[in-house]
Parts: C-alpha cells; structure tokens; sequence
C-alpha cells in the first residue's frame, strides 16, 4: 500500500492567485487621458546605463572613444541614438567645406583645398567667374589695338629682314646670271640664265664643256648663298616667334594681375594663394586655350574645340563637401556602406570611345559628409561589406580620407590613375547592432576593441516604479501627437502597462520595446475609431490584443484541432504508468504559443542507461543530451550508492517530427523515469516544466505563460475537469503574466498551478504518493514512491547478478573442458 501525500501539503504548493497576475491600478496614473500629460521631450525610458555611457562617449574628444550602440531591435536604440547625436552636433563648430582643384606640378594627383564652413561655395563661384574674366581679358588683351600694334611691328620687321636677306639674294643671283623660283614644297630652285632667259636641257647640253662647267660652278655657289639665307630666314622667323610668345604672355600677366591680386588679399591660406600664382602662370602659358576661334569650323575643328574645352577643366573647382547649410556639426545616417557610398569615388565618362576621368568628377562619401561630426552606420550592414569595414578601420588609425578604386583595394588593375590628395579626418563613428555582434568583434577583431572604446548597451526591460508610469504615460502623449491618434484613458494605460510586463517576462519590470507597444497604440487607436469613441479605453487595448493573436495563430488553433480530434494523442484525465505531459513553446513569426507533447518511458533491466530515441534519430540537440545525462546523474546518486545501476531506459517525446533542443523537459523526463521504475501512475491532467540539477533541485525555464495557457485552452477544449493545472518551478512565479481567463478558471477551482523546488515535491503532487527520505542503513522508507524505485532496481540488480553468475559458471566449464582436450592431445 503506497503512502498518500496530505491533501494540505499539496495546497501549500499552489501558486497564489494574486501571484498569477500583477496587474498595474489605473489610480497609478494620476492624470485621467493623456491630453493632460506633458509629452516626453527628449530622452528614452528606462535606459539610465545606456543614456550615462552615451553622453560620456559623445562629449569625449580622444582618439579610439567610437561607440557600439547595442541592443535588441525595437528598443529605440536607433532613433535615441540619432536624437542625441544632434543634440551634441548643435554645440559643436561647424566643419571646413573641402574642395579639390587641379595640380599643375602633378596632373594625377589633384590637391585638396578647405575652407571656413560656407566659404567653399564662394570660392567655386568665385574661382568660375575668374575663368570667364580671364577668357574675356584675354580674347580682349589680343583684340586690343596696343597688342596689335606690337605684334605687327615685330611682324614688319621680321618681313623687313626677311625681304632684305631676299634681295640680297636675288641680286647676287642676277650677277650670276640665274633666276630664282619657289617651288610647290616651299624650296627655291636656281634656273641658269642666257641672253636673259631661262636655258632649256637641250640648250645646256649644247652650250661647250668650259661654259657647262662654269654654270654648274656658279650654281653651286648660289645654292650654298640661297641655304644660308634660308635658314637666316628660319632663325628669324624662331626669333619672332618668340618675341611673339613672350609679348602674348606679357600681354596676358599684364591682363591677369588685376584679376589674380585680388583672390590673393582675400585667401591667406598659404596653400590657396600657391594654387593660385600656380593657376596663374600656367593661363600665361597656356592662353592658346582662350582664343577664339574665327573662320568655318569643320568636324575635326569641332572635335578639337571639345578637347580645348576639357583643357579648361583644370581651372575649374570640385566643391566636395559644402557645409554651408549646416548650423553645427554633420550627423550621417549612411544605411548603404558600400566602399563606395563611404569613401567617395571617382567616376568616368566615355571620350572617343574610350572611359577617362578628372578631377571634377571625383564624389565624396558618407565618411567626407560626417566629417567633422558623426556617422552612424549599422554594424550588420557594414560588415556585409568586409572591404568597407577593413577601410573604415585603416582610416580612423591613420586620421585621414584616401579616394582609392575598391580594385585597388583586391588587388586588380586599377582603372583610375588619379590619387586625390587625403582629407584630414576627425569623425565620431557610432555602430549600431546586437550585443552578440559586439562580443564577437571583441574577440576576433584586434582593431575593434582600440577604435571602439565606448559600448552605450540598451536593456530588454527596466524597474517597475512611479517615475516610469509618468515617463510612459508621457510617451503615449508624445506618440499620440506624432501620429495623430486618440487620447488614451488611464485604464488604457494601465492595460498597455500589464502588457509591457508579460513582454518583459518579469512582474517587477516594464519592456524597453516600444516598437510592439507603438503597434498596440495604433491598433487600439483604430478599434476606438471603429466604436466612435473619443477616448481609448481598456477595452480598445484588450480587443487589439486579441486582434493581433487572431491574426497570427492559425496554427495554434490547427493543431489544438488535432489534439481535440484525437490525431495528436494528449491526455489531460485519468493516471498513467511511464507517461506525462510535457510543455514546449512553438514560434512563427512574432507569435508564440504553448503545445502539451506526450512524453513517454519504458524501464528495463540492462546496462545501456537513458536511451534518449531524439537523439539516436538525429532530432536531439546538445541541451537536450545533456538534460538526459543530468537525469542518469540524479538517478545514479540516489540510487546507486552501494550497488550498480542496471538499467536501461527509453524516452521519447510521442508524435514529434522536428528537431527538439533545450532542456525544460529534463525534469519532466525524470518523472516519467520515477513512475516506469515505481510502477506508480502519473495524473494526466497535469502537465509540467522545468529542468533539474544532478540533486535534483528544479531549475526556471522560458516561456512559462505561453506553456501554461497553451496546455490550459488544450483542457479547456477538451473539457476541464477542476483537477488539471500545470507544475512549474517556484523561481518562474515572477514570471506569471496570466490571461484572465486562466486566472479566472483556477480562481474558480477548474484549473491549478503549482510551484516546487525539487523533484521530491513533483512527483509527489503528479502521484499523490510521498516520494519518501533515504535512510543509509534501511534505505527508502517501505510504501513511498523512492522506496518502489529502490525495490525494483534491486530486483532488476539480482537478476542481472544471477545471468552473470550463469554466464561464469558456463564459461569456466568449456574452459575446463578444453584444457582437458589439449592435455589428452599433447599425451598422444
């Protein structure tokens, strides 16, 4: 006859009902609707640690003090972040524009130029109309009558001497008796003369061998007169020429001083007024560029116009950055980090049908527009990048912005040869991503701990506590501003709070996720809307609530069906030897629900242990093994003391097809095991959860009120017979965040929920049976539940003894009988 538990024992380890439900009282809320609280101005709730490490991490100037901003997704982590990053902006000075401009010493390398916030922009403006002054100077300068009268006086004189040096010529040529005439290629030909006429071949030939001699003499020597005079000629035109040139950019110094000096008084910058004396003497050099063209411009004269106009590209002025609408330092949201929309790039055009580039087409980057403030960027979008990140890390060190081609960067050919000059950098970069990022970084990533040194982390939950329902209620006002939504009644308030509890899984705490208690604002918002009410109250939120789970747990309710049909064999009445109901969460999307699953043990006698079946069949995970082996652990130590344990056990989890993990069936298993060994029948109405320790002791476990309002509407559905409820361990009382529903039916005495501390009181309530104390002379008392696990494992012990005392005595004689054998053979 097995030992009852007392009934009032059982009572002891009920869960209070006021426990099941820590609902918040709308008198917290001293203000009737939110219409007559203040919004919340700035700030976020709850995130004291986070809020402190911010403003110590923006306000820091050293190098290497970068911030990772993490937290779950929802918390508000972001926006916060953003918020906070502009505040600190408003207070700084604004950054320097940034232009790049021509290098006239070094066409590849295009310099960097900066300037006071705005002045960027004027210097551009500026630096155009210069261009457009100077090629109206110049095309004045040699339009003008003073040029002109220069030119044409080297001009007269150059054909004065030249004209001289022909005369001359010509002269000796009438001495000798010939003639001179151009030819097509611009030569000169000597044509012999007689009786004042040019003589033919047939002449020549006839003419005696002392006269043919002569002309050939005198023609020599009027060649070698005609040469020297040529080239006299061509020394000539050289030096005109050059006197030319250098009246041409005389003409144009002269012209472009009144332009240049100017510029120069306004920007004392050292490298601005090098750049411009550069700027400067490279027009003077180069004023072919700016004359203008005259006479009928044919096809090639169009292609060659166009490439005097690229000429002019290099006294242009590529304003990269201009911060001149800004009223403090840049915040840059970069939500694309590509090497490119980071670090800027150098685009190309096509020209004769091939790609070139300049300096003007050089773009900058999220890095070049948050210069001088802050860029954020998300940590998960960046590291999909690997380059960028790699990059992003080598900038910071080194201080500085380098536009490089990302082939560069791989190691293929490059296709730009332009290097533009580095930009100095001084930016602030914030991350932002999960905590489990930041650990690994920390870990594998040498550079990331150095670089980003300041880690602003956003908690899942905070305190319950009156400032934080004022704080809440002031949100709910500010969001319902921003959206345009209706007054919520301090019973809504209070609802919505309940609901931010069970969020946060703990009735102490409130959840940091705005963003599902922003979508349960709109949603009720709308339902009050649908009622014509001009307030939302309580019931507006509840109905969202319910709105929500109809629309998300279809296959809650299919498979529910299938536990109400039968196809999914639950029992929720009657008592059972080695079977139990276990709990497990189901997750799709952002619903989750509770299922009962069978779970099942077979004991026999053997020496294999635990055999878990999930784990033979590949569906186990390696929480799930090592909950089976802690199970074998409790077994062997209370059971195994002065023997060995023969045994061999199979678990399953009944009617499951996917992988199953976590061990919050462990104790669950374990009692399944106590009830094969006792042969004692486990109450199918109650189910249970909870991993357990070596000793014995149950362990909390996740998801407490999805597993008990899962296993309660399986009841419901099948009928509640007032002696189901569900065991769970005592440290997950705090957890409970109850339906009321389900408080409701144990309120009533249909349903219960019991807590416990250790397997003893477990089995003891799924039993009704004591489950007994070990006394180390007796063992376990007679009649308790450890008394029968005790006596079948001694029984299972003899008769594993008694085969094996069999199995020596067998293998002694044919032993024996063999060495007989072998002495009569060695006789013989």
């Amino acid at each position: 006859m097995w030992k009852p538990i007392p009934n009032e024992e059982l009572e002891k380890r009920k869960v209070p009902i006021a426990q099941l439900h820590a609902s918040t009282p709308p008198e917290a809320f001293p203000c009737e609707t939110t219409e007559q609280v203040e919004p919340l101005k700035e700030g976020i709730i709850g995130q004291d640690r986070a809020v402190h490490a911010m403003e110590f991490g923006l306000k820091i100037r050293k190098a290497g003090y970068n911030l990772y901003v993490a937290g779950p997704p929802g918390t508000g982590k972001a926006t916060y972040t953003q918020a906070k990053a502009k505040q600190a902006a408003k207070g700084k000075p604004m950054p320097e524009d940034w232009c790049y401009v021509y290098n006239f010493s070094y066409p590849d390398h295009p310099l960097a130029l900066s300037f006071p916030a705005g002045e960027g922009k004027e210097f551009k403006m500026r630096m155009d109309t210069l261009l457009q002054d100077i090629e109206r100077e110049i095309r004045k300068t040699f339009a003008g009558e003073e040029y002109q009268k220069s030119r044409r006086e080297r001009m007269q004189d150059f054909e004065k001497k030249a004209q001289e040096r022909w005369k001359e010529l010509d002269e000796l040529a009438r001495e000798l008796n010939f003639s001179l005439e151009r030819t097509g290629e611009g030569g000169i030909a000597t044509i012999p003369l007689l009786f004042g006429k040019p003589i033919s071949n047939e002449e020549f030939s006839r003419l005696p061998e002392v006269s043919r001699q002569e002309i050939k003499e005198k023609s020599k020597r009027l060649e070698q007169h005609v040469s020297e005079s040529v080239r006299q000629i061509q020394l000539l035109e050289k030096e005109v020429e050059q006197e030319i040139t250098q009246l041409d950019k005389e003409s144009v110094r002269q012209a472009l001083t009144p332009l240049f000096q100017p510029m120069i008084d306004v920007y004392t910058d050292e490298k601005v007024q090098k750049y411009l004396r550069e700027y400067e003497e490279d027009v003077a050099q180069n004023h072919g560029f700016f004359k203008e063209e005259t006479g009928e411009v044919n096809p090639m004269a169009r292609l060659l116009q166009r490439n005097e106009e690229n000429n002019l590209l290099r006294y242009k002025v590529n304003l990269l950055v201009d911060n001149d609408k800004l009223s403090g330092a840049p915040v840059v949201f970069e939500s694309n980090p590509t090497y490119y929309n980071l670090f800027g790039r150098v685009e190309y055009r096509s020209t004769f049908g091939t790609m070139t580039t300049d300096f003007t087409m050089i773009k900058p980057g999220a890095l070049h527009m948050a210069n001088g403030g802050y860029l954020l960027v998300q940590i998960a979008e960046l590291l999909r990048n690997p380059l960028s990140w790699h990059v992003l890390k080598r900038m910071l060190k080194t201080g500085s912005i380098r536009i490089e081609n990302a082939s560069e960067e791989h190691g293929l050919v490059a296709t730009s040869s332009l290097k533009p000059e580095a930009i100095p950098l001084d930016v602030k970069v914030i991350l932002l991503g999960s905590p489990h990022i930041h650990h690994v970084l920390s870990e594998l990533d040498e550079d990331f701990p150095k670089l980003f040194k300041v880690k602003v982390e956003f908690d899942t939950d905070m305190r319950k506590g009156e400032r934080h329902y004022h704080e809440f209620a002031a949100f709910v006002r500010s969001y319902c501003e921003k959206e345009k939504l209706l007054p919520f009644h301090r019973s809504a308030l209070a609802a919505l709070l309940d609901y931010g509890t069970r969020l946060a899984g703990d009735q102490r705490k409130l959840t940091t996720n705005f963003h599902n208690l922003s979508r349960l604002l709109v949603e009720a918002s709308f339902w009050a809307e649908e009622a014509s009410a001009s307030i939302v109250m309580a019931e507006h939120v509840r109905q969202a609530l319910e709105e929500q789970e109809y629309r998300a747990n279809h296959m809650d309710e299919k498979l529910r069906e299938l536990i109400e049909e039968g196809t999914i064999m639950v029992d929720v009445d009657g008592e059972k030897v080695g079977q139990i109901n276990g709990l497990a969460v189901l997750q799709t999307g952002d619903y989750a629900f509770g299922q009962p699953h069978r779970i099942t043990a077979r004991t026999f006698i053997g020496r294999q242990g635990i055999i878990n079946i999930e784990r033979e069949t590949s569906l186990s995970g390696q929480f799930h093994h090592k909950g089976l082996l802690i199970l074998s652990g409790y077994l062997a130590g209370n059971f195994a003391q002065d023997k060995p344990l023969p045994l061999s056990a199979s678990i399953t989890f009944e009617q499951t097809y996917s992988r199953i993990d976590g061990d919050s069936a462990s104790s669950t298993e374990l009692y399944a095991l106590l009830s094969s060994l006792s042969d004692i029948p486990i109450r199918q109405g109650i189910a249970v959860t909870g991993s357990v320790n070596q000793f014995g002791e149950i362990q909390p476990i996740g998801g407490v009120n999805e597993k008990i309002e899962g296993f309660f509407m399986v009841c419901q559905a099948l009928g509640l017979n007032g002696e189901q409820g569900v065991i769970i361990p005592h440290q997950n009382v705090k957890n409970l965040m109850l339906r009321p529903e389900v408080v409701e039916a144990v309120r009533a005495g249909q349903f219960h929920i019991w807590q416990v501390r250790t397997i003893e009181e477990g089995i003891e309530i799924l039993t009704g049976v004591c489950a007994g104390t070990s006394d180390k002379r007796d063992g376990y008392e007679q009649g308790t539940l450890f008394g029968e696990v005790s006596r079948r494992l001694a029984q299972m012990f003899s008769s594993i003894k008694e085969d094996t005392a069999d199995l020596v005595i067998d293998v002694d004689a044919q032993a024996m009988q063999k060495l007989i054998e072998s002495e009569k053979e060695e006789k013989s």
